[in-house]
Formats: C-alpha cells, structure tokens, sequence
C-alpha cells in the first residue's frame, strides 16, 4: 500500500469518527447518577447493590413483580449477611436500599442515562431485550451487556445505537470483585469506552480493555482449568476437598476450582463452557460429564444449597466432597 493511500484511509477514519483510530473526545466525562438494571438475578443484583453503595441511583427491571419482589428480597439478603459479617451495618442497609426501585414497566428507564442488561447468557433473549429498550430509551443513552462468552457486536445489531453498545463482564460476587472487562463491540466508539471505563472507576473497579473474542480474558482461561478439575474428581484422583486444598495452598487462591464453580452456578458454568466449545471447537471446553450429571440433577452449587459441596443458609460449605 502506498504512503499516500495509508494516509488517506487514516484520514477517512478520523473525519467518520468510527473504529480503533477515533481521536478522544475533549467533552469531559462525568460521574452516572442514575441507571437501569435490566434482569435482576445474582449478577444484576450483585451490580445493584454496587452501584448504590457508591451512591448511584438504581432503577431494577424485572419480568414481572414476583420476580422484582424476589430480586429486592435478594439484595436484602446479601447486606443482611455482610451485616452479620461486621462488614455493614443497619445504617449502610438503610442507605443502599432507599437508592434503589423497582419496576416491571420497560417504559421507566426512558430517561436513564445508562441501561445494564444482566439477563442469563442467551443472546436471542439479550437481543430482543435490546431491540425493546432501543426504542424506549433516549438515543444518547449507554447500553451495557453483563455477559461472559456472547458477541457484543452481534447483541448490539440488534439496535440503532451500536456505536453506544459495549459489554461489561463482572465477576462473582460483584460486590467484592475488584476487576472488571470492558469489552468493546466492533462498532463501539472511544467515547462510549471511556465512559464505561470511567464508570467501571466509579464502581469503585479495575477495569480492563478488551476486545471481542469468546470467553474474553477471565471466562476463557478459567474454565479449562474449573473443567479438569472435575475431570480428576471424576476420576477418582483426589476428593473434591483434596483437590481443592491442593489448588489454594499450592497456588495461593482464595477458593478452589470446584468450589468457585459452585460459586459461579454449575448451569452457568456448562452454558459458558458449551458456547466457547461451539464458538472455538477446542476440546479443552468439551463440559465434564459429572457436570452435566449435577447440572441434570438440579444440583447448580450455592444457588441450591448443593454443588460439589454442600452449603448452609449463609453460604458456608457444612459437608465436603458430596460428589465424589
């Protein structure tokens, strides 16, 4: 390619404002005071709780007000534990949960600035969520996807407003998380970053830029290692207490692979592990068969009191090992 047609490529990219080359805004980037979270289970109430903790106000969608009733009484459970912890007090309740509402009516967020979608990961349901909100919500308004192995640039074709569209993947619990993936779409502009970077900040986050890519960083390099985990459990290697003493003491981790997959929920877990699998056709993503097995028989880890291990009311493990 010739200097001069290089030049004029560069050139064209700028003056359009779109792709990798937009030079930064100089309008400067404030603080979200208010914004929506669209599906509240435990990842959406985990970003509820966040970001009224910092002093944001938070509008929660849910499907109908069975499901916004059990999504309030969820977060309350969340403080009512940190409480019991020593971590909060009734005051911190008090102020977190007088920042957050409720609503079954998508009409409500029209006039938020910023709208985080944390629907489970199925990208027909993510779409036609977006379509929805798209055409309710102000066209300068943000639209955040919270998820782990689905395209952003897929969801956000879905919209008219793709160049707004960016992935936020949060890690569980969010609360005492302290790293962030901001994942840029094709089509997401520098501004729309920044300002998701900038909030990522206000949440009080690491963030990290990615791009577009299966799994992203954390979903993909955990899960093969989560994955032979319950190879060797299936196998008969080690108990499922054995192997994760081995894997915390040996390389310094707070939780063990099997224990952070029943953290993370087993079905979760077998959704991400079945779409990087399809998306990449590595074997390494192939999901277990004792996976599946306990994803079968309902036992999902913390969210049902039964995973690799057994759990009490507070999420403390009171019986090792039921699946070996």
């Amino acid at each position: 390619m010739e200097p001069n047609e290089l030049s004029s490529i560069i050139n064209e990219k700028l003056r359009s404002g779109g792709g990798a080359l937009n030079p930064p805004d100089s309008e400067s980037i404030t603080d979200f005071l208010r914004i929506v979270v669209v599906g509240v289970g435990t990842m959406g109430q985990g970003i509820a709780q966040n970001a009224s903790q910092v002093g944001i106000d938070v509008l929660l969608i849910e499907k109908n007000q069975e499901s916004l009733k059990a999504s309030i009484a969820g977060i309350e459970e969340n403080i009512n534990h940190e409480i019991s912890r020593w971590a909060k007090t009734e005051s911190d309740k008090k102020a977190i949960m007088s920042r957050i509402v409720g609503s079954v009516d998508f009409s409500d967020a029209a006039d938020k600035p910023l709208v985080i979608e944390a629907l489970p990961d199925n990208l027909e349901l993510k779409k036609t969520v977006f379509s929805r909100l798209d055409k309710i919500c102000n066209p300068d308004t943000v639209f955040i996807t919270n998820t782990s192995t689905l395209s952003v640039t897929e969801i956000a074709a879905a919209t008219d407003r793709e160049r707004r569209v960016i992935g936020l993947h949060f890690l569980n619990p969010v609360t005492k998380t302290s790293v962030v993936e901001v994942v840029r779409g094709l089509k997401t502009s520098n501004r729309t970053f920044e300002r998701i970077r900038h909030f990522a900040v206000q949440l009080n986050k690491t963030p990290i830029e990615v791009f577009e890519y299966p799994g992203y960083v954390t979903t993909r390099i955990i899960l093969p290692m989560i994955n032979e985990a319950m190879y060797v459990l299936m196998e008969g290697v080690a108990s499922a207490e054995g192997i994760d003493t081995a894997l915390k003491l040996g390389y310094n981790m707070e939780l063990g692979p099997l224990a952070l997959a029943d953290q993370m929920g087993l079905d979760e877990v077998m959704i991400w592990m079945e779409s990087l699998f399809r998306e990449l056709g590595d074997l390494k993503y192939r999901p277990c068969p004792l996976l599946r097995k306990m994803v079968r028989a309902g036992h999902l880890g913390k969210k049902t009191d039964r995973g690799f291990f057994n759990y009490d009311e507070n999420g403390r493990i009171i019986r090792k090992g039921v699946a070996e």
